[in-house]
């Protein structure tokens, strides 16, 4: 993939169809790093009672082809739950 093809909106939609996500927040850090990077906030039902390991790495499986052209990736994963609790605060 070249990195010119890879948006925040890409890889928002590849994991919002792919980790049936609630909720996807990305945020693209390129221009304050040396190269292609992103900080992604995921919401998924499928995050509920896995351990944080298991859920990045769905996360990495889903951006299996992106992750080839990004530099830098920071994750965040949550489950409903989880996300509602962490906004009623």
């Amino acid at each position: 993939m070249e990195v010119t093809a890879l948006t925040a909106d890409l890889v928002r939609d590849k994991l919002l169809r792919g980790l049936e996500a609630t909720h996807v927040e990305v945020v693209d850090m390129t221009a304050e790093k040396c190269s292609t990077s992103f900080k992604v906030l995921v919401v998924s039902p499928k995050f509920v009672n896995k351990p944080l390991l298991q859920r990045h790495r769905m996360v990495n499986a889903c951006l299996a082809d992106e992750l080839k052209a990004i530099h830098a990736f920071e994750q965040k994963t949550l489950s409903p739950e989880q996300w509602e609790k962490q906004k009623a605060q």
